[in-house]
C-alpha cells in the first residue's frame, strides 16, 4: 500500500472533520439553550482533537494535512449556515442527520480497505466519536 493513497484518504477524512467543526460552530451560534450549547461545544472539542490526530498521522506519513474543509466543503458550509433551522428540535435533528450521514456512514465508506493498521485505528476512533455523538443527539430528542 502506498502512502500517497493513505494520505489522500486521511486528508478527505480530515476535510470532513473540518466540516463537522464548522457545522457545530453554526449550531453553537444559533441555539439559545445553554445546556444544548454546552453539548455542542463538548462535541466540537472532541472533533477538533480528532482533526489533530488525523493531521499528525498525515504528517508522520510524510504528507501535508489539509487545513480546511476544501472548496466543496466550504460551499456546503455556507449553504448549511443559510438554511439552518431556528427551532431547537430541528437543529438537533439537523445535527443528528449530518453526523449520521457524514460522520459515520460516509466516513465508513471512505476508509474501507485503503488504510494501514495505524491509520485505520485513528479513522475508527474518529468514526466512533461520531457514533457517540449520534447517540447523544438521539437522547436529546427523546
Amino acid at each position: 500500500m502506498r502512502n500517497e493513497t493513505v494520505i489522500e484518504e486521511l486528508n478527505t477524512l480530515l476535510r470532513g472533520t473540518f466540516m463537522g467543526i464548522r457545522s457545530l460552530e453554526h449550531y453553537i451560534q444559533t441555539v439559545d439553550d445553554n445546556g444544548l450549547k454546552k453539548n455542542f461545544q463538548s462535541m466540537q472539542q472532541e472533533v477538533k482533537q480528532n482533526a489533530q490526530k488525523i493531521a499528525e498521522r498525515i504528517q508522520n506519513l510524510g504528507g501535508v494535512p489539509a487545513d480546511d474543509e476544501g472548496v466543496s466543503g466550504s460551499i456546503h458550509s455556507f449553504m448549511h449556515k443559510v438554511m439552518l433551522p431556528d427551532d431547537t428540535k430541528d437543529i438537533i435533528e439537523d445535527a443528528l442527520k449530518g453526523m449520521d450521514n457524514y460522520g459515520v456512514a460516509y466516513s465508513e465508506e471512505l476508509v474501507k480497505g485503503d488504510l494501514d493498521p495505524e491509520s485505520r485505528q485513528i479513522a475508527e476512533e474518529v468514526i466512533d466519536t461520531s457514533r457517540r455523538h449520534v447517540q447523544q443527539l438521539r437522547k436529546l430528542l427523546h
